[in-house]
């Protein structure tokens, strides 16, 4: 299994941008919950995206990222002013 600081680099190769547009990101595993907490942050904008295991070792994998990458992208929308 992959390591919190894994996922979080793996998320940023995924989505270059996030880095580019200075978005904070944390990733951390809730245990009680049994999923990856994926915490997105610019300014007094933030995100957070619940990432289930299955789906996080596709992101691992390379191979998917859709959710987590809706949620970026609405979270970039809110920052730009354009909420949907």
């Amino acid at each position: 299994m992959y390591n919190e600081n894994e996922l979080c680099d793996k998320i940023r190769v995924l989505y270059p941008d996030i880095g580019a547009c200075g978005i904070d990101i944390d990733v951390h595993f809730d245990d009680a919950q049994k999923t990856w907490i994926v915490h997105l942050q610019k300014d007094n904008h933030s995100l957070k995206h619940h990432l289930e295991q299955v789906d996080a070792d596709k992101c691992m994998e390379g191979t998917q990222c859709v959710a987590l990458g809706l949620d970026i992208a609405q979270l970039r929308k809110n920052i730009e002013g354009e909420q949907f």
